[in-house]
């Protein structure tokens, strides 16, 4: 093990990946000449080459169909929005190419591709780009969603990612790509739609994903204190769900809280509490609780940003009140 960087972990997963198989590329606003917006892809123009480290022009749903074309035709492209809030352009080609070919054509096109960059707040970047769209695309079959938390997860879901013969969204963050943590030197992948337990609990059951992973286990340290014992959970990927291992932790702690950034109509925590209802409803001792963000466009100011967002205050305050203890 060594500790390396969120950016880092993604870089070694798309160049193993180039190493082991020609045909995967990299294509994307600044990926090449720039070694990416967030540095994500440096080094790998010098690596690979231009043939296969490609700078696009600023014409996201352009680039986007050359990418389902290119898949189409036998490459596994990696296609890199500099952040989600860009892919609304792509949406089209997203939407009504690469997840549809396969059942479209009868089997005989696939995509076999990924649509990777940041998603959600970054800071003071104003209602446009401040954006989570994970529960958009995972309503679309013939998609993969995959939202990771941490640098270990990260390079072995985004390896597994380059290698699904499905078009698979990967969704990063921006204030993640700094963030360290323990990865193998030796080669690992992680299964996509398998969910991970991150910290074992008895008395409340925190599901989250992505970046808002942060804000769950906060609040677990938190209610530990107080003597609360918080089983948290991190989906890992919201396409497919892992929903037969929350449903196993809630018959085990009776309450669950979702954390979740995005906004909260028709939500992964609405998808969630719907199914925990409907498989789990015996054992539930509370009614589900969900923490979204507050259902506006996000405003510039910190103060509100702060207000509107997920946070740990909000979490615990949403757990004791699942324990009848508010």
């Amino acid at each position: 093990m060594r500790e390396i960087q969120f950016r880092e972990a993604l870089r070694e997963a798309m160049s193993e990946e180039m190493r082991r198989d020609p045909s995967v590329v990299l294509m994307g606003e600044e990926v090449a000449e720039y070694n990416g917006a967030y540095k994500v892809s440096q080094g790998m123009l010098a690596e690979f080459g231009a043939e296969r480290v490609l700078d696009t022009p600023i014409s996201e749903l352009g680039f986007a169909g050359i990418g389902v074309g290119a898949a189409m035709n036998g490459l596994r492209p990696i296609v890199e929005f500099m952040t989600f809030n860009f892919s609304l352009v792509a949406i089209d080609q997203v939407i009504n190419s690469a997840a549809k070919i396969l059942s479209m054509s009868g089997g005989q096109y696939s995509a076999p591709m990924v649509f990777r960059g940041p998603t959600g707040n970054a800071g003071q970047l104003g209602a446009q780009h401040s954006q989570n769209f994970e529960n958009w695309f995972a309503n679309c079959p013939g998609l993969k969603v995959v939202v990771p938390s941490n640098p270990y997860d990260a390079k072995g879901l985004l390896k597994a990612s380059i290698r699904d013969n499905d078009p698979v969204i990967f969704m990063e963050s921006e204030v993640m790509y700094g963030d360290k943590g323990e990865v193998p030197t030796e080669e690992y992948i992680i299964p996509i739609g398998l969910a991970d337990i991150k910290k074992a609990g008895t008395d409340v059951t925190i599901v989250s994903f992505g970046k808002i992973m942060k804000v769950a286990l906060a609040a677990a340290a938190e209610l530990e204190k107080e003597g609360i014992s918080a089983e948290v959970i991190d989906l890992r990927s919201v396409r497919p769900i892992d929903y037969a291992a929350i449903v196993e932790s809630v018959k085990k702690t009776n309450r669950l809280v979702v954390v979740e950034e995005a906004w909260p109509l028709s939500s992964i925590a609405t998808e969630i509490t719907y199914h925990v209802q409907k498989h789990a409803f015996d054992y539930l001792d509370a009614p589900i609780h969900r923490i979204n963000s507050l259902d506006v466009p996000l405003p510039y100011a910190p103060t509100l940003i702060q207000a509107i967002l997920p946070n740990v205050e909000r979490t615990v305050k949403a757990v004791k009140a699942v324990l009848y203890r508010d």
